[in-house]
């Protein structure tokens, strides 16, 4: 494969030729903090001439950080609102589930990692082969 080749069927596979912004779907953002605990990101519909658009919900993600034995770890929370109160009172809860979310996929993946057979003798790139 030619170079030139090459440089056609990564812009294919990534379709960078026709990316372009959904104007249907054009969101604000708007940052509210404590300064301590966490912020929420307010998400407000917009038209392309930047005014609001009423006929499509605000949408909120919390976002804090806990710490963990690699440091801190940014976490990242949907919260079902409608109103910047309501989402500053699901936040605890919001912020719980994704954890528990995080912590939960990190099992699994620890789980399915462990369940791997590697065969020493077969090696692949400098490493043994994973049969899973």
């Amino acid at each position: 494969m030619s170079k030139g080749n090459k440089k056609m069927s990564t812009n294919a596979e990534l379709n960078l030729d026709h990316i372009q912004i959904d104007t249907t779907s054009l969101y604000r953002e708007e940052l509210i903090t404590d300064l301590k605990v966490g912020s929420l990101q307010c998400l407000i519909p917009v038209h392309t001439d930047g005014t609001d658009d009423q006929s499509r919900p605000r949408r909120f993600v919390g976002q804090t950080q806990i710490m963990s034995q690699a440091g801190p770890l940014p976490i990242q929370a949907p919260i079902e609102a409608t109103t910047i109160v309501e989402a500053i009172e699901k936040f605890p809860d919001a912020v719980k589930a994704s954890v528990e979310n995080l912590v939960n996929e990190a099992k699994e993946y620890q789980r399915q990692e462990a369940s791997r057979i590697v065969v020493p003798g077969q090696e692949q790139a400098g490493r043994g082969v994973v049969i899973p």
